[in-house]
């Protein structure tokens, strides 16, 4: 691990762990050859089991503003699954940044592995139900939250701000191969799309594949977080979300096991499965120009599987 005051420097690509982990995996099918394409995924993955993926990019400025204030603490919000409390939790551990997780809904009798982690990692978690939640981000919430815990350096939901799209962004630098035609991501908050966005060259396609039902204010998030409209190089397939977020079936679970068994590619049902899924439709439809080459980020996640019932899953 790098020392912790490397990424204060904001002006820097330094990352807390070693990038070079992150490589570039092909993944070898007849489809491909079929439609002569080409497909890689960037297995962010392996940065890290628990700050892994999308998640250690978009933290990034976050980490280097609360390391530079008076008051090294983080407060951040996410639900009783979310990848993004972990990810933030165990960063702020390394660094010895005290941190704060304000979860959507009433404390439950059993924690989700997820929150457990958390708790293990020294996050301190206030749960609030789900009509509070909803109001989070309005000024009166955020007042009251200072009253009651102090100073903080407040990272919205999925990172979901400009400074969280920046972080996003270094995820291109990472890309070693600046060939490919589509780099493929999951969305949530769109937060990683938008750094995707400001990063691509303008020949580039990126490709954002929603994982919950009835996105249709892309735009107007891209619009948010990177200042700019979204660029016609930018597509949305919304059809992959399987049914809303965290939603699953047999297909999406067969699929998992179908991509381990035949690639070594481990997925989430929450994000990587329905992104690599509705890439592989997407392919098998034609989507993509004969000669594409074809990159998919893998956004990490993996822990979201242990809330999967025992041998769901082959990995």
């Amino acid at each position: 691990m790098q020392g912790k005051n490397s990424i204060i420097k904001s002006s820097s690509t330094q990352m807390l762990f070693d990038r070079s982990k992150a490589i570039l995996q092909q993944i070898h099918d007849d489809l491909f050859v079929e439609k002569q394409v080409t497909v890689h995924v960037l297995r962010l993955d392996l940065l890290h089991p628990v700050v892994s993926g999308n998640k250690l990019f978009k933290l990034h400025y976050f980490l280097a503003e609360a390391l530079a204030a008076e008051h090294k603490r983080i407060l951040t919000f996410g639900g009783a699954y979310s990848n993004h409390l972990t990810a933030t939790a165990y960063a702020c551990r390394l660094l010895d940044l005290s941190c704060m997780g304000i979860v959507r809904g009433e404390e439950p009798p059993t924690l989700s592995p997820t929150l457990q982690q958390c708790l293990q990692d020294g996050m301190q978690l206030q749960f609030v139900s789900r009509h509070v939640y909803d109001d989070k981000d309005a000024a009166s919430f955020i007042a009251g939250l200072h009253t009651s815990f102090g100073d903080f350096c407040m990272v919205p939901e999925g990172g979901f701000h400009p400074m969280g799209a920046k972080g996003a962004a270094l995820i291109m630098d990472v890309l070693q191969d600046k060939t490919a035609t589509h780099i493929c991501t999951a969305s949530g908050t769109a937060t990683t799309t938008a750094g995707l966005v400001m990063a691509a060259t303008p020949t580039q396609q990126i490709i954002s594949i929603p994982v919950l039902k009835g996105i249709t204010d892309m735009a107007a998030r891209i619009q948010e977080l990177t200042g700019k409209p979204a660029p016609a190089n930018l597509q949305v397939l919304p059809d992959y979300h399987f049914g809303g977020y965290a939603k699953k079936n047999e297909v999406l679970i067969a699929f998992m096991n179908h991509c381990w068994l035949g690639y070594q590619l481990p997925l989430d049902f929450v994000y990587t499965a329905k992104m690599f899924f509705g890439v592989m439709d997407s392919i098998r439809n034609n989507y993509f120009e004969p000669g594409s080459k074809i990159i998919c980020l893998h956004t990490g996640g993996l822990q979201g599987n242990k809330s999967l019932p025992l041998n769901t899953i082959l990995f």
